[in-house]
């Protein structure tokens, strides 16, 4: 079964075993080019059928979600969990609302959380979930009733010593809350069963900047390692929720100029830099009046493209922060032809291989976000140590904490992918978060 482990032998089986996962297939396309030849070169991971085992997840559950909207109109979705692997730890990972969702998606996520959460070196394994349901539009009450139903039925599948999930996409503060009370209303518990809760019960400093700062950090780790930093450079930065604002936020501490953001309607550019002031504007239009980004080039008079995204805007670095898919190999050239020096990933999957190949060709210094979104979800797992030792660390200790796992899973990287005098982060990332996984499965023998 195992005797050709070849790249094009193994993604042509696994598209045989899941048709029609285009999401899932890049995923693991990604990691199976790196970790395939590692495997060649240690049997024991060939003879035991880890990449085999580990691309296929350990249950996938779907189920009817049935809630009521405000008119009384009785609403039908879909939820899912894909308990993907827990070699290492619980499942761990988000539950994402949004009409996209569906099982390609959620694989592709669980998959790559698989060898983020193993990168931060915390006992965590790797799930995701979520639903086809669209908050946006929906009021408060019909939000939190769609919440009851969907954990109605997730609240049999998870616990914290099961599986762990957290927010992402479409699933902030509010939709957590209304999914930890119903938990604790149907296990009559209270338990960290959830992370990304609110400080009042149980919930991490911190966690809201986490993945912004972490990315940041993670940039900086690598520019330091080839004896520069993010001081005084031109950065171009998408999206403009949390990870983009939040990223921002660090690179301006650590001194570096971010002269864009971005949402789906397109990108605004500023060449003077998006200060402090700037930035708690962008947060307040986002998070509390729900704006465009476009309102941010009336009000500071910036430049505003429609429809576009920022690749095309001369910089030193590039970040990422929106959404899988929004960097292609057009991209990748032009920011290689404007002189960019490296690229870190805010986003899952934000840049296709394409333009992956073209960075790595090129020797661009690119975090694939793996490890260089991780500081999310170690913050979550700090979230849950915290729950099980019922207590709280500052927001001090939490982000000395973040740095140095940033820090680990660079270092981690930069042993794994040393090719001469280049960096190759994707394999770093690929091997190093492989190992732990592949050596705990191991250990259980066939299971």
């Amino acid at each position: 079964m195992y005797d050709d482990l070849s790249l094009e032998h193994f993604m042509s089986g696994l598209k045989k075993r899941t048709p029609g996962e285009k999401e899932f297939h890049q995923a693991v396309y990604e990691v199976a080019e790196s970790v395939i030849p590692f495997i060649l070169e240690h049997t024991r991971y060939r003879q035991a059928g880890i990449i085999q085992r580990m691309t296929e997840p350990d249950r996938t559950i779907i189920f009817r979600v049935n809630w009521e909207d405000d008119e009384g109109h009785i609403r039908v979705n879909r939820g899912y969990r894909v308990q993907f692997n827990n070699s290492i730890g619980p499942y761990k990972g988000g539950i994402r609302f949004h009409p996209s969702v569906n099982l390609s998606i959620l694989k592709f996520l669980g998959f790559e959380q698989t060898f983020k959460n193993s990168l931060t070196t915390l006992p965590m394994g790797a799930g995701k979930g979520g639903s086809d349901f669209n908050p946006k539009g929906k009021s408060d009450r019909e939000v939190m009733r769609f919440c009851q139903a969907f954990m109605t039925e997730l609240f049999h599948h998870i616990g914290p010593n099961t599986d762990v999930p957290a927010g992402d996409i479409g699933v902030g503060a509010r939709e957590i809350s209304y999914m930890f009370g119903q938990y604790k209303r149907l296990r009559h518990e209270f338990t960290g069963v959830l992370t990304g809760k609110a400080i009042e019960f149980g919930g991490s400093l911190i966690r809201t900047e986490a993945t912004g700062y972490g990315n940041a950090y993670f940039m900086e780790n690598m520019l330091n390692h080839h004896n520069d930093s993010i001081k005084g450079k031109t950065c171009v930065v998408s999206g403009s929720g949390n990870v983009a604002t939040y990223c921002t936020e660090k690179i301006n501490h650590l001194g570096g100029k971010v002269v864009t953001l971005s949402d789906s309607s397109g990108f605004i550019y500023d060449k003077d830099g998006i200060d402090a002031e700037k930035l708690a504007w962008v947060i307040n239009l986002k998070t509390v009046k729900r704006g465009r980004i476009s309102e941010y080039a009336k009000h500071f008079g910036a430049e505003y493209h429609k429809g576009k995204r920022p690749w095309g805007v001369p910089c030193d670095l590039a970040f990422p922060c929106a959404t899988q898919n929004e960097l292609g190999e057009d991209d990748a050239k032009t920011l290689v032809a404007n002189g960019c020096k490296a690229v870190s990933e805010g986003a899952n999957m934000p840049t296709t291989v394409e333009a992956i190949h073209v960075l790595l060709e090129n020797k661009l210094l690119y975090g694939p976000g793996k490890a260089a979104n991780a500081g999310g979800v170690a913050v979550s797992g700090l979230e849950m140590t915290q729950n099980s030792i019922r207590m709280a660390w500052t927001s001090e200790e939490l982000e000395q904490k973040l740095k140095d796992i940033m820090q680990n899973i660079h270092n981690n990287c930069a042993k794994w992918g040393k090719e001469g005098d280049f960096t190759n982060y994707v394999k770093g990332a690929n091997i190093a978060g492989f190992i732990k996984v592949a050596d705990a499965m191991l250990a259980y023998g066939v299971a």
